[in-house]
């Protein structure tokens, strides 16, 4: 039997859910530890990018809130099952600390180690718990809050450890920023595939009603929608502005370096990499985010002095263009934004979440 403390991490159902927890494993096998993944079938999809010493255990989950009437009645028995299936796993293997992500998957391996009285916690990436974390908050032994301030039911009380980035994006930490200013500037859009096309339709022309003195100098980076993709390049086109429109950038962190603006939803991992780079931003929850969490999310790095927040409801070509000439037209305040934005970061966030994890196993040595 293996003397190496153990971590059980559950997650699953979106890769906002399953970045983190790769992140605190690879930190946790740099410690030293074995760890483990409980996840279901969606999550499974996410974890080419894992170590390949992690263990992954591909366990029975589902969700109430997607599929017709059958999959709703069906849904409790199959939670049923994970959680079953997890006793018997965390009774065999007994880890020193469970630590769960969110989501539906989570539910077997944390209601297990509640039954079983394990040292465990959840991490919450955004600024409104998930209806799973919701649940557990009461029942686990500490809650990492990603997004600050975190809505917390009463009586639970929160550590804000930050969202953890991966390596592309702390190894620009506060990286120099340049000021908007008569030579060329970029800008760079992007949004989650979700609820993106408001980011199509009001963006390109917000940009082409600044005044030529700025409009000249810039050059757009935009991820747009594959169906989206073409309007959206010849609209730059036709309006003489420089742009690349893709579907997808894999170089984000190099575009996001050297942008004087970034527009931008507000999902938990946009947020983080803004601030830990610093650069100042627009953002535009996506208003059909549940519970309202993208505005959540928004709303410290705004307080901050690093964003800019403008809701859906209001985000018409005029008034987007006029946030985006407040930033441009004002190199001072875009760099005190920039700076607002990179002291409001976390780049020590999956170190926090390690220590929390190691306080853990240590309480539950004593017990």
């Amino acid at each position: 039997m293996s003397t190496q403390p153990l971590l059980l991490i559950a997650a699953g159902g979106t890769g906002g859910h399953m970045f983190p927890a790769q992140a605190l494993a690879e930190a946790m096998l740099a410690r030293g530890w074995r760890v483990k993944l409980s996840t279901d079938a969606r999550g499974a999809r996410y974890t080419s990018g894992f170590p390949h010493s992690v263990e992954i255990e591909q366990i029975r989950s589902a969700t109430l809130a997607r599929g017709g009437m059958l999959d709703k009645i069906a849904a409790p028995f199959q939670i049923g099952l994970g959680v079953l299936g997890a006793l018997i796993g965390l009774w065999r293997n007994k880890p020193d600390v469970v630590v769960g992500f969110g989501g539906y998957p989570t539910i077997p391996a944390l209601a297990a180690a509640n039954i079983l009285k394990l040292p465990r916690m959840i991490h919450e990436q955004n600024g409104i718990l998930g209806k799973v974390n919701t649940f557990f908050a009461p029942r686990v032994d500490a809650v990492a809050c990603g997004t600050w301030p975190t809505d917390l039911p009463d009586g639970v009380e929160g550590v804000h450890t930050g969202n953890p980035v991966r390596s592309a994006i702390l190894e620009r930490v506060e990286a120099g920023y340049i000021s908007p200013g008569d030579y060329p500037m970029e800008m760079l859009v992007i949004g989650g595939s979700q609820g993106a096309r408001i980011l199509s339709d009001v963006v390109p022309p917000a940009i082409a009603a600044l005044p030529m003195k700025i409009l000249s100098n810039i050059r757009v980076s935009h991820q747009a929608r594959e169906e989206d993709q073409e309007r959206v390049a010849s609209f730059y086109t036709e309006h003489g502005i420089k742009a690349d429109v893709q579907p997808f950038f894999h170089d984000v962190p190099r575009r996001m370096t050297e942008a004087q603006l970034v527009i931008s939803r507000s999902g938990a991992s946009s947020v983080a990499d803004l601030s830990v780079i610093g650069r100042p931003s627009i953002l535009i929850p996506f208003a059909a985010a549940a519970g309202d969490h993208q505005t959540a999310n928004a709303r410290g790095l705004v307080a901050a002095g690093g964003a800019i927040m403008v809701p859906e409801s209001q985000a018409s070509v005029d008034a987007l263009a006029e946030q985006i000439a407040s930033v441009l037209d004002n190199p001072d305040g875009a760099m005190q934004m920039a700076r607002s934005a990179g002291t409001f970061g976390k780049p020590e966030a999956t170190e926090l979440l390690v220590e929390m994890v190691e306080k853990l196993a240590g309480k539950g040595q004593e017990i």
